[in-house]
């Protein structure tokens, strides 16, 4: 696949592909002859799961540090996994705060909606 098929395909621009793969998010990808990057299924599978962890808040250099322990082979699984954990439970809290400020938020548009219909009821003299 070209630069721009992976690019439509996953809703990502191609600088941000060229960036992934300039930071060591992604290892780095095949060329044809003349120089064009050729995106095969394993490095399509690397893009989805890098925007899909990105997209969950993992920071750059986790997700560098996960890349280069996977090129490692093997013999790095327990150090992938914990960064995972770390990064699971770093989301866990997040998610937390998201779910206490949307509380907040519908406390907010409930108390507003209770001003509305009371000041319309006002407004109407009673009738």
């Amino acid at each position: 696949m070209t630069i721009a098929d992976v690019a439509k395909t996953y809703e990502i621009s191609a600088d941000t592909l060229r960036y992934y793969e300039r930071v060591g998010l992604l290892p780095p990808v095949n060329r044809t002859q003349g120089g064009i990057r050729d995106y095969t299924e394993e490095d399509c599978r690397w893009v989805e799961f890098i925007k899909c962890m990105r997209g969950a808040g993992l920071s750059v250099e986790a997700l560098s540090e996960y890349v280069m322990l996977a090129q490692q082979g093997e013999a790095t699984l327990g150090q992938r996994k914990q960064i995972l954990i770390g990064q699971r439970e770093r989301l866990v809290r997040h998610i937390e705060e998201l779910k206490k400020s949307l509380e907040r938020l519908d406390f907010k548009i409930s108390n507003y909606e209770t001003l509305m219909t009371a000041s319309c009821t006002k407004s109407k003299g009673g009738r």
